[in-house]
């Protein structure tokens, strides 16, 4: 059985300026799987860097509120909402509430630097 806590994942400022932490990656452990799973949370009024990836992603609204954009489309997005983004697309979130917004990503393939572009 593997389990692993998010207080013993290390935090750190990711590309798009989030606050993450990388909670699961296949290359990192000896798992048999192709995702990646991080954690993500802004502070209120902060807004992600826009970026690109490769690669499909989920992202899944734990606590706060926030406004989604990818592409041309905006959404309000709340918790317990997964919100799917396509690869190749333009993405970035706005945390538009007075606490933290706190969300899941689901990288598909595994994220990988090369993958992503940060505009």
């Amino acid at each position: 059985m593997f389990i692993r806590d998010l207080q013993d994942c290390e935090e750190f400022f990711a590309g798009d300026n989030t606050i993450l932490r990388e909670i699961l990656h296949p290359d990192k452990e000896k798992l048999h799987f192709r995702y990646s799973l991080a954690h993500a949370m802004l502070k209120p009024g902060k807004t992600s860097q826009p970026h690109k990836l490769k690669t499909s992603e989920v992202y899944y609204i734990l606590e706060g509120e926030g406004i989604m954009h990818i592409d041309d489309e905006t959404a309000e997005v709340n918790p317990g909402q997964a919100i799917y983004i396509p690869p190749d697309s333009s993405q970035y979130i706005h945390n538009s509430g007075n606490s933290d917004l706190k969300f899941l990503c689901i990288v598909d393939p595994a994220w990988r630097k090369e993958d992503e572009e940060v505009m």
